[in-house]
């Protein structure tokens, strides 16, 4: 059997999922993590599939991640349903319930977070429930593993039967219900042909979603039989059409959860959030408190925790290779060998692999603030500072993942109901600088501004979110006039963060960082390597001024002149930044043989080479995320020229102003 696991944003289901699975998806605190679908097999004696679909209210599709919870339920089949809702917020739960209810796919509904609800002297009679909504109701808590086996064998039997919900009109008699029925009448056969359920199909015509009359291929009289009814309910009520239904609904949640739900009084949490609240959210102080919490986390990844660790770590793999040096000279093994493994390999990979704490450091900060629940008060205090550029509060989700990676933070877009405001946002994720650039700073910084270390990596951050504003500003006035869509966000309880989670995310990055050292950065090094290595007459080179990479690299070597660092060594490294940058470091590891980077850089020109690294075109990985969100190749071709001039001229104005310093 196969699952659709289906729930709210912020209800515990990528809990669930790891809890019915054993996988270790990251559990995050803000909606957004999850921004596709992922499956995994049900631990349980029929070893079922479950599919964890993207967090969502309704399946009225306003946003990508609607639309893909819609499209697998009607396409994908599923044999059933888990509809994970939290108790602690029923009502509103309970509305997605309903729409699903409708489509007349076998479900259960698995009540999460339970224990909070008796915690505070609620209750619920899931029994009573049952009834009224006619599905399989289960009591549980995720995150204690309560109730997980007996939802899993339920949701098996269930979908084994193909128990379908005993009930799905829930409209008392009056002006809806006639809309409702005479809709249905008309698109009856229809549904039928497209092995939808007719219910749901005539909801859908009476809210005007064009995609679903569109594959019911109803003609023109039909069209205008439907709409008839829909002018008439509207007359009738008082209401247009979405309020019409979304009142029905509602009407009858209240009722149910009148008979069925002690409501708990207001949680410890809760008051708690709420004192918090007062001051992490406050009207004056609640960007300041964000800008020194971020420093903070910055001076101990950079300064203190991280550097410690990767200065260790760096000297342990420099010990490594010096043991290598030895052993391979005391063997007599072949010169070029002998400078493939030193040079290729240990002053490339190793050279990146050093700064793998720095990461780890960084993640392990920010997985705690996400955790707890701070980044959902991010967003909703920089939601009115992003409306002046012309965004919503919920960008800044994919915005903060950038800070991570930028294929994800690409892939989040999914979450924003607004086209205009989703491309807009890939447009400018780029800006916040990845984790992937980490190695490139800490080696400048270190290099050129060590006294100044944690403030000019939070200054090189400021920076690419000061570019990003900019550019906002620009693409507001010319490619994305409008307005941004209303930003709705909950604002979850604080909570204490998950460790587990929280190695998890820190294992998963560290896992994510050596594949792509041992695979891409490994492959672009030993390329290097080689051009560096032999002429174009595969020769072995006495001077890497003569060797094929030199000829590359001279060739776009003047277009960086004016930035102060021309050297075709310095070139390259951006060329190899492209596949992916932490091998801009593994690169000039390679070329200057580990050498000093003054020889290179003077304290002005390496001032410009890290705002250009900064505000470059990102990785090819992250323009194949651009270019399939955007769905177009132009598109995100325009989004690499655009990034590479503005990174020049930006690269060129802080050079020459360096100079005068």
């Amino acid at each position: 059997m196969r699952f659709a696991l289906v729930g709210n944003q912020n209800c515990g289901k990528t809990t669930l999922f790891n809890q019915l699975t054993g996988s270790n998806q990251h559990v995050g605190n803000f909606p957004g993590v999850t921004v596709d679908s992922k499956s995994g097999t049900i631990r349980s004696r029929w070893g079922d599939e479950v599919v964890d679909l993207p967090g969502i209210y309704s399946l009225r599709p306003y946003s990508a991640e609607e639309i893909v919870t819609r499209d697998f339920i009607l396409d994908g089949k599923p044999d059933g349903i888990i509809n994970i809702v939290d108790a602690t917020s029923i009502e509103r739960n309970l509305y997605l319930t309903l729409q699903m209810i409708e489509m007349q796919v076998p479900m259960v509904l698995a009540l999460n977070m339970m224990d909070e609800v008796r915690a505070n002297g609620g209750s619920v009679d899931t029994r009573k429930l049952s009834e009224l909504t006619g599905i399989p109701v289960v009591p549980i808590s995720a995150v204690r593993n309560e109730g997980i086996a007996e939802l899993a064998e339920i949701a098996h039997q269930t979908a084994a039967a193909g128990r379908r919900p005993e009930i799905y009109d829930f409209c008392p008699p009056g002006p809806v219900h006639r809309c409702i029925h005479a809709v249905t009448h008309v698109v009856e056969d229809h549904a039928q042909r497209q092995k939808m359920s007719a219910r749901w199909a005539a909801m859908n015509v009476i809210e005007g979603n064009e995609d679903i009359v569109r594959r019911l291929e109803l003609d023109d009289n039909e069209r205008e039989l439907c709409e008839h009814s829909v002018v008439e309910m509207e007359r009738e009520t008082g209401l247009d059409r979405y309020a019409a239904i979304a009142e029905m609904r509602y009407a009858f949640i209240e009722a149910a959860c009148a008979q069925a739900v002690k409501k708990p009084e207001e949680s410890r949490e809760r008051r708690r959030s709420r004192r918090i609240d007062d001051v992490l959210t406050h009207r004056v102080l609640a960007i300041p408190i964000f800008l020194c919490i971020m420093l903070a986390v910055f001076w101990l990844t950079f300064d203190v925790v991280g550097a410690w660790l990767s200065d260790i770590l760096a000297l342990g793999i420099q010990r490594l290779a010096e043991l290598t040096d030895r052993a391979l000279t005391a063997y007599g093994i072949n010169p070029v060998v002998h400078s493939l493994v030193l040079d290729g390999i240990f002053g490339g990979v190793g050279n990146v692999v050093s700064f793998l704490p720095v990461i780890l450091v960084l993640f392990f900060f920010l997985s705690m603030l996400e955790d707890t629940g701070y980044m959902a008060r991010v967003a909703f205090v920089m939601d009115k500072l992003l409306r002046k550029i012309g965004l919503s509060g919920k960008s800044i989700v994919p915005m903060l993942i950038g800070f991570g990676c930028t294929v994800p933070a690409v892939m989040a877009t999914r979450t924003l109901t607004s086209n205009r405001d989703r491309r807009m946002t890939i447009l400018l994720t780029p800006f916040m600088s990845c984790s992937a650039k980490i190695p490139i700073y800490s080696v400048f910084v270190a290099a050129f501004f060590p006294r100044y270390g944690a403030l000019a990596m939070g200054g090189l951050y400021a920076f690419g979110i000061l570019m990003g504003i900019l550019v906002a500003l620009v693409s507001r006035k010319t490619l994305f006039r409008g307005n941004p869509n209303p930003f709705v966000m909950e604002l979850p309880n604080y909570r204490m963060p998950s460790l587990r989670s929280t190695f998890q995310l820190m294992w998963d990055k560290a896992r994510d960082f050596l594949h792509r050292a041992f695979t891409v950065i490994f492959v672009a090094s030993l390329v290097i390597w080689f051009l560096q290595t032999f002429d174009s007459r595969l020769n072995v080179v006495t001077d890497n001024s003569g060797s094929l990479l030199a000829m590359l690299g001279g060739w776009i070597a003047p277009l960086f002149g004016p930035l102060g660092f021309g050297d075709w060594r310095v070139s390259t490294s951006l060329l190899a930044g492209f596949m992916a940058k932490e091998a801009v470091v593994s690169t000039l590891g390679v070329l200057t043989g580990g050498g000093d980077l003054a020889a290179l850089f003077s304290v002005p020109s390496a001032a410009g080479f890290l705002v250009f690294t900064l505000l470059y075109t990102p990785c090819v990985a992250a323009v194949a995320a651009i270019r399939r969100e955007l769905e177009s190749p132009w598109k995100s071709l325009g989004v690499m020229v655009m990034q590479c001039v503005l990174a020049w001229l930006c690269a060129f104005g802080v050079y020459r102003l360096a100079l005068l310093f």
